[in-house]
């Protein structure tokens, strides 16, 4: 995907770009670029593919939440900075929180934010069920791209969200995970609100939106240690 194509795409989705924001999205791409090659931060480099697989695919999450809106967000596993950092350059408005279990990579989003100049976003090394512990029912919006399966951030994410909040995982083909993902949705008070399906233009790789509403406050048992979500899944496969 070209610049020129990105920018025609979204248009389709309803997202337009100042000059500054197309300029920070090309700083973060360079900044990228440098820092995988000290702590390999993603495989998709080409630059064509990022502005696809990444900035585009980031940028989808519109189509399941009002991103215009001032809100808190938590980018869960946000590795790179996808969701979180494109989210921050596209929509200046919401307040935004990226975590990150790994050190090296929180201080690579450290040196982004310092660098493109983002202004209410912070950061947090931590492994989020021990995020979870200490912080209960705090964010508008959580999301997960391309993180774990979706049984286990259902249960390691839905205590961060406020109560008519929503957790929105970002994943491809999910129907397996959603089978088994539905007995610890209601556990956690929640519900599955809306699958929302669609291709990435030009190579039509599947995307699949999963919607889901904390509807009252989740029961103070969850989440279990990491270790034991695991081990659960694998018992379910």
């Amino acid at each position: 995907m070209t610049k020129e194509e990105f920018l025609e795409e979204l248009q389709k989705i309803n997202i337009s770009l100042t000059k500054k924001q197309e300029e920070q999205l090309e700083q973060f791409y360079n900044l990228l670029i440098i820092w995988n090659e000290k702590i390999n931060l993603t495989t998709i480099t080409k630059k064509e593919e990022v502005y696809l697989k990444h900035f585009f695919d980031s940028l989808t999450l519109i189509k399941g939440f009002d991103l215009t809106k001032k809100v808190k967000v938590l980018d869960v596993g946000t590795g790179a900075g996808f969701p979180g950092i494109v989210l921050k350059i596209v929509f200046p408005e919401l307040e935004i929180t990226l975590l990150d279990a790994l050190n090296k990579r929180v201080n690579y989003l450290k040196e982004v934010i310092k660098e493109l100049d983002l202004k209410g976003i912070d950061t947090k090394c931590i492994r989020v069920e021990d995020y979870a512990k200490v912080t209960r029912e705090e964010y508008d919006l959580v999301v997960g791209r391309a993180v774990a399966h979706l049984g286990i951030l259902v249960e390691t994410c839905l205590p961060l969200v406020k109560v008519n909040g929503y957790f929105i995982a970002m994943k491809s083909n999910v129907q397996e995970e959603i089978k088994e993902a539905k007995k610890i949705i209601l556990d956690v008070n929640a519900s599955l609100e809306e699958l929302i399906e669609f291709n990435l233009p030009k190579e039509n790789s599947l995307r699949t939106l999963v919607k889901i509403k904390k509807t009252s406050s989740t029961p103070s048992k969850y989440p279990r240690r990491y270790e034991v979500i695991k081990k659960q899944y694998k018992k379910n496969k």
